[in-house]
């Protein structure tokens, strides 16, 4: 599929400008926790307006298999292997437009780390990540560096149960997966906006155990319930477009 013909989904048109980087992404899992907008406001910028849905803040998890990174122009070679990635995100807007703010991302590629820290302004963390393929059903492993006294981890299971269906507007699924750029700040705290485009998600619905999570202890955040709401994505293809300072 040609992903520049493929636009009726998107709220506002693509940037006028080339893209520069595909990204392709696999086995997508996507882990949904509301929590209240108070106790994010200390760790999002304060020029970002929380984003809610009906009233409450959302915390995702998104777990998944990055199969390729490739800049425009190398004909389809990707710049690393294959790598396993876990992020925390949530959400919001700025001057109205809608996006995701990524409060932590552990990966084992150092080369993507590298990478996506400097030129993204993006909180990559080193860690061990796996992601194991078992018949229909999905296992993720996270431990994250440098952390054995206060371990960083995260363990889930995951099956893929439902058909493959595309989220109504104004739904929750599609509010919290319909979104086409990224905030970042630098250290010295000026905000940018990353652009990006991809089809609209087909998800399924999946039946979860995840037995650890401290995803969430650096930042003394508690979900307001433990059970959160889980997607599977099969994956799709991502184009981004160079990041621009706010």
């Amino acid at each position: 599929m040609d992903l520049m013909n493929d636009m009726s989904h998107r709220p506002w048109p693509i940037p006028s400008k080339n893209w520069i980087m595909r990204q392709t992404w696999s086995h997508l899992i996507f882990a949904h926790y509301p929590i209240p907008a108070e106790l994010l406001r200390p760790y999002i910028p304060s020029s970002l307006i929380i984003d809610t849905y009906n009233g409450t803040a959302w915390l995702s998890i998104v777990a998944f298999q990055m199969e390729g990174i490739y800049f425009r122009g190398l004909r389809g070679l990707s710049v690393t292997p294959k790598f396993p990635e876990i992020n925390v995100r949530t959400y919001v807007q700025f001057n109205g437009k809608p996006g995701v703010y990524f409060l932590s991302l552990d990966v084992g590629d150092w080369a993507s780390l590298i990478i996506a820290s400097r030129w993204y302004h993006l909180p990559y963390q080193p860690a061990q990540v796996s992601f194991i393929k078992e018949k229909q059903s999905f296992k993720v492993r996270s431990s994250r560096r440098g952390t054995l006294k206060h371990p960083i981890e995260f363990y889930g299971a995951f099956e893929p149960l439902s058909d493959v269906y595309f989220p109504e507007k104004e739904t929750l699924d599609h509010w919290a997966t319909e979104r086409y750029c990224l905030f970042s700040t630098d250290k010295r705290a000026n905000l940018y906006c990353g652009e990006i485009h991809h089809i609209a998600w087909p998800i399924q619905k999946v039946k979860t155990e995840i037995t650890k999570n401290s995803l969430f202890t650096p930042f003394q955040l508690q979900p307001s319930e433990s059970e959160p709401i889980v997607h599977y994505a099969k994956g799709l293809d991502t184009l981004f477009w160079n990041i621009k300072r706010l």
